[in-house]
């Protein structure tokens, strides 16, 4: 499985273009979404700007960090600015952030390239992403079975997607996706997927 440090290499290179990386990443989204629902918004217009700005400053041999130029998604729970933080919840759906998170700032500042904001249980409070203000996740591998939670729009574009593996940030909230919960009985099965295969 490729890591963002080698992709961050092949940027730095001139191998393969931000603009190309982040358009792949969209173009995933665009064709997977409607079914996994694991993403809220989505910054396309935004993100392709970012990207070939970083392009830019790369080929001129500004690398600003790690990360410039590649593209990742942010849990609907962390604030980016100018962008809805719904935390997943139709109480917050008009709640556009006003300023960067510590962590989104961080990663901005490392050149990330932000493709949107990932689906999860609302306000993070559960184990499964089902119960989101926005419609349940859904299992690529299973629709029947639990995608985990409470990061399991970030879990789903992981594991749907190899242009997006590795580029899910999601919080470190009591739940998160990587958790195996012991859940309550429910009309259908909510066994877990097995997680991604890490290096």
């Amino acid at each position: 499985m490729t890591t963002i440090s080698e992709i961050a290499a092949s940027v730095a290179a001139g191998q393969i273009t931000s603009e190309k990386l982040t358009e792949d990443c969209l173009s995933v989204i665009q064709q997977r979404n409607p079914k996994l629902n694991a993403f809220i918004t989505v910054t396309g217009d935004e993100a392709l700007e970012q990207a070939r700005q970083a392009d830019k400053e790369i080929a001129a041999g500004r690398r600003i960090g790690p990360l410039h130029g590649i593209p990742l998604s942010l849990k609907d729970l962390i604030d980016q600015k100018g962008v809805r933080t719904s935390a997943a919840s139709q109480v917050r759906r008009d709640h556009v952030a006003t300023a960067d998170a510590v962590v989104t700032r961080r990663l901005r500042e490392a050149g990330a390239v932000f493709v949107g904001k990932t689906n999860l249980h609302e306000f993070a409070f559960g184990t499964t992403s089902e119960d989101s203000g926005f419609g349940a996740v859904l299992n690529p591998l299973d629709p029947t079975r639990s995608p985990g939670g409470s990061s399991g729009g970030s879990r789903r574009a992981w594991s749907a997607a190899p242009a997006l593996r590795r580029t899910a940030r999601s919080s470190a909230t009591t739940g998160r996706s990587v958790t195996v919960a012991r859940l309550r009985a429910r009309s259908r099965r909510m066994l877990t997927a097995p997680p991604a295969r890490t290096r």
